[in-house]
């Protein structure tokens, strides 16, 4: 039993592995009972209750998963909620909060591949544990949890209806239904096979265009992740759109495999990032419905986000890569929205929970009431700030573990002066190195965790210098 414990890890937010390698239903059977207990050992004294809620995504035999975590939960004593059906994690994590549990076990691998599940451990305040706790969780993964002499009760639970509830009462939910109705905006659903399938249909009625609905635990021979790579069939349905609605407002929002995270395509048929959605939305949330508080942005996110905050006097709270980080904060202070370039956006008015239906529904409010398309609000707070530019970031796998503890040991030592024929003028160590550059643009190197992995980011005025910047930074790597 010490090397299958050994071997479990928990990542930046929970644990993952192969099907049928690293996660297996001997493996979950090990750390559910021990995740049920750290959550009581660490939050039974502030809510009162030996409930967890139990919930799974679309994955390959998900449901399967899940109801050896309720049966080996409920065998050590805990009373469980299991899922009757699939659904976002955010709204796992709502019904942690809602129904006074004290927390959530969701089976879920995210936006990896789809031989990949996993295990997403939420408190009772709605959002990710922290790392402290899946610390504690696998100091005693050796330990074990013995049997009780009593089992626990077992029930099953619909987590849709009071999820979606809770959503409508955010927006106005009326207006942009009728726009949706009355044709003046069309709108495009990729839910990339995942467990945001229907969510929109639930909260905006079957006028919702939704693609890639049906189960695939193949995810189409990619993965569920909210990137251009992954959207040929989203591009080739808004254009066909354009040819023949050229009038009308569109827009194409893509959700990852657990609907966590969001991503979006404008009637111009342009893929949009959070670090483009993000701005969006501060301006809205704060100009049309009257939102206060601090934005959180982690280190790669974009230049105008801050600026846009600015202009609305917000101030500012910058974190480490990851959205616990985010979360963190915003259980200790007052935050409008937290997000980060990766597509997780939070709200202060909600979870301190990535969710992207919610965020759906602000960026449909976002485009009803200002009658403008994702592109062309992008452009006017460009205008607004006098900030031009563009961003993107590559994952670059490395030969080995050695490399990357070479290449490490080497920005340690030998600080960067110059990069792609532009001097530095500031370097910024918060989570990994990030490199300002005289021409405003940036270029962030940092390292994954748990692979040989090197993740470069940069934003500059034009596209052409952000390539020929990550272009350079590729062949620094090499």
């Amino acid at each position: 039993m010490a090397v299958v414990a050994n071997s479990i890890k928990f990542g930046t937010d929970g644990w993952r592995g192969v099907i049928g390698d690293e996660f297996t239903f001997e493996r979950l059977a090990l750390v559910a009972p021990v995740a049920a207990k750290v959550l009581y050992d660490t939050y039974y004294s502030t809510v009162g209750s030996q409930t967890i809620i139990v919930g799974y995504d679309r994955r390959f035999m998900a449901e399967d998963f899940a109801r050896a975590v309720a049966d080996a939960v409920t065998a050590v004593g805990f009373d469980v909620l299991l899922s009757e059906t699939y659904a976002p994690t955010p709204a796992f994590s709502w019904a942690a909060k809602q129904l006074n549990a004290l927390g959530a076990l969701v089976i879920t691998a995210s936006h990896n591949p789809g031989a990949y599940l996993g295990l997403k451990v939420k408190g009772y305040f709605g959002g990710s544990v922290s790392p402290e706790v899946t610390k504690e969780i696998e100091a005693l993964l050796v330990e074990g949890v013995p049997p009780a002499a009593t089992p626990g009760k077992q029930e099953k639970f619909d987590p849709w209806p009071s999820y979606t509830q809770a959503l409508e009462r955010k927006v106005d939910i009326a207006k942009i239904r009728e726009a949706i109705a009355s044709g003046k905006l069309t709108v495009f659903a990729d839910v990339m096979h995942g467990a945001a399938a229907g969510g929109l249909g639930k909260l905006l009625g079957d006028k919702v265009k939704e693609i890639n609905s049906e189960r695939d635990p193949l995810f189409g021979g990619g993965a569920p992740e909210p990137l251009p790579k992954y959207l040929s069939k989203l591009f080739e349905v808004i254009k066909t759109h354009r040819e023949t609605n050229k009038s009308s407002l569109s827009v194409g929002l893509v959700f990852d495999g657990d609907c966590d995270r969001i991503a979006a395509v404008n009637g111009e048929a342009n893929f949009l990032s959070s670090q483009v959605l993000i701005p969006i939305l501060i301006d809205h949330l704060t100009l049309r419905r009257g939102f206060k508080g601090e934005i959180v942005k982690t280190v790669s996110g974009s230049d105008l986000m801050p600026l846009v905050a600015a202009l609305h006097n917000l101030s500012v709270f910058e974190t480490a890569v990851g959205y616990k980080y985010i979360a963190d904060r915003m259980l200790a202070a007052e935050v409008l929205l937290g997000g980060e370039e990766s597509g997780g956006i939070g709200y202060g008015s909600h979870i301190p929970e990535r969710d992207a239906l919610l965020s759906a529904l602000y960026v449909l409010e976002a485009i009803v009431e200002s009658g403008l398309d994702l592109g062309e609000y992008y452009r006017h707070l460009q205008q607004q700030t006098g900030f031009n530019s563009a961003y993107d970031r590559i994952d670059l796998p490395l030969a080995s573990m050695e490399v990357r503890s070479r290449l490490l040991q080497q920005l340690q030592t030998t600080p960067l002066t110059e990069i792609a024929g532009k001097a530095v003028i500031d370097c910024q160590t918060i989570d990994g190195y990030k490199y300002r550059l005289a021409d405003k643009s940036w270029l962030m190197i940092r390292f994954s965790g748990t692979e040989p992995v090197l993740r470069l980011y940069c934003e500059a005025p034009t596209l052409e210098q952000v390539h020929q910047t990550l272009a350079w930074a590729k062949q620094w790597a090499e």
